[in-house]
């Protein structure tokens, strides 16, 4: 069977490069690739996508090697309808990996029509790094990576103002773009970039926050055979996700001009503020994906489906949107109970394997801005902690543990230095100690948890129920 590229593939087309994108994973390439390569159809906006590898291990080189085409499996209900579609996406023209070829991603500073930045890097993405050089090759950091691109384009354009960049970060992570307009106002400084530049990208540069929202598993698995069957061409980077999108983007009229994706019959809003639309998806979206992950698969299931569906770990999924995390909200209750229902069904979506251990990938920081916020509301409201949230987080504090499950390996993905601090704790076998470590981690949570009013205790009491009985007997307790 041939092999997907621009060769085997005479239908793919070609865009003018006007987008640079931070992230080469599953996600961006469902969604805003996705996105893009409607936008192209239903509107004049012409535009492709230029990949840079955020990180030095990446899927840049697996792009390069199909010349950045691949496949969408988009499945779900429409209307009632079932859909399963597959899609050839055309957008992406090339990838750069800056740490191996830094000239060549400073020179898309250098495009005239470069015009966007996207960018999805995980919520430990958007940070500011003190530790990075302005003559780093590339700077660690997300931020510092944007911030000498942009330098590069203002110095090559004498700082002409018609070549400032439109910037969409695209990480979960409220209020995002004023998050990563703050990190660049940072690197602006401690490398003394000067007032020139420092002008240029207040008056020239908008970063704009937004919400994203479309589950996307990713890779299918168990699927891949027999969609390459259907398409007839091998294709190493299919892509799965499902058919609800919705981006929220936080801007102004005229730059809705220049991106028209809302005039692609896509479901993309730009708004005055975002805040409710973002309070409401992380909360009751977000927020159950994180918790339900590690107790699902510790209780023996691998999909968020099976844990939906499961009698037990259904119940506490239930339990941790609709009687937790839905009251720490202000919206109407029954807009609150439509929604979250909504998300109940596209968790059950019959079409979508959407593995639990692909969302465990960062999920202290995950947790942190998912969960914490809704688990402080709930006990400052209710007067109690909320048992599923506390439940989930013991969940998360023990998968980092590592070892087995049956036979395979449990290996966590995180910071390595959040990676290291678990092995530590877990070492001594002493789960006082592990809730105490993890509680007082300040450099996860900005703060020392163990001063939240019982969350020490009920922590370890969860801790030591798991490590007893195991997370099943540790669920039954709660629902």
């Amino acid at each position: 069977m041939k092999t997907l590229n621009r060769a085997t593939a005479p239908a793919a087309k070609t865009y003018t490069e006007k987008v640079i994108q931070f992230g080469e994973g599953n996600f961006l390439r469902a969604f805003v690739d996705w996105i893009i390569w409607k936008t192209n159809q239903k509107t004049d906006f012409d535009a492709s996508v230029v990949l840079v590898q955020p990180i030095e291990k990446g899927m840049v080189d697996m792009l390069n090697e199909q010349d950045c085409l691949y496949h969408l499996n988009l499945q779900g209900l429409d209307g009632g309808k079932p859909v399963d579609s597959v899609e050839m996406i055309d957008v992406i023209s090339r990838g750069i990996n800056p740490y191996r070829d830094f000239q060549d991603y400073l020179r898309l500073a250098e495009q005239p029509q470069m015009r966007f930045v996207i960018s999805n890097t995980t919520e430990a993405g958007i940070a500011f790094d003190p530790s990075c050089k302005f003559t780093d090759a590339p700077a660690a950091s997300y931020p510092g990576k944007l911030t000498q691109l942009l330098y590069h384009r203002y110095e090559y354009f004498s700082g002409d103002k018609s070549k400032g960049f439109i910037i969409f970060p695209c990480e979960l992570i409220f209020e995002n773009g004023k998050h990563l307009k703050e990190c660049i106002r940072q690197y602006i400084q401690l490398w003394n970039l000067g007032e020139g530049f420092s002008e240029w990208f207040e008056t020239a540069c908008g970063v704009y926050s937004t919400l994203v929202d479309r589950i996307v598993p990713g890779y299918p698995r168990d699927t891949a055979a027999q969609l390459i069957e259907r398409i007839g061409i091998e294709d190493k980077m299919l892509d799965k996700a499902e058919i609800f999108h919705l981006w929220v983007i936080e801007a102004p009229a005229s730059v809705a001009k220049e991106f028209p994706a809302d005039q692609a019959g896509l479901n993309v809003l730009f708004v005055p503020s975002e805040a409710p639309y973002h309070e409401r998806k992380v909360t009751l979206l977000n927020g159950p994906h994180t918790v339900l992950s590690p107790v699902g698969y510790l209780s023996g299931l691998d999909t968020v489906k099976e844990c939906c569906e499961d009698p037990e770990i259904g119940a506490f999924v239930h339990k941790v949107m609709f009687e937790e995390l839905m009251q720490t909200l202000n919206l109407p209750e029954e807009e609150l109970k439509s929604f979250a229902n909504d998300v109940m069904d596209r968790f059950r979506n019959p079409f979508v394997k959407h593995f639990v251990t692909s969302i465990m990938l960062n999920s202290f920081p995950k947790y942190r801005t998912r969960d914490l916020p809704g688990l402080k509301t709930y006990l400052k409201r209710q007067g109690k902690l909320p048992e599923g949230l506390v439940l989930g987080l013991a969940g998360i504090c023990t998968y980092y543990k590592g070892g087995k499950r049956g036979d395979v390996d449990i290996v966590p993905n995180d910071d390595p230095k959040i990676i290291t601090l678990l092995q530590e704790l877990w070492a001594g076998g002493d789960v006082r100690k592990v809730a105490e470590g993890v509680l007082g981690a300040t450099f996860i949570w900005d703060e020392d948890l163990n001063a939240i009013p019982g969350l020490t205790e009920m922590l370890c009491a969860d801790l030591a129920l798991i490590q007893e009985k195991g997370m099943r007997a540790a669920v039954k307790t709660i629902i």
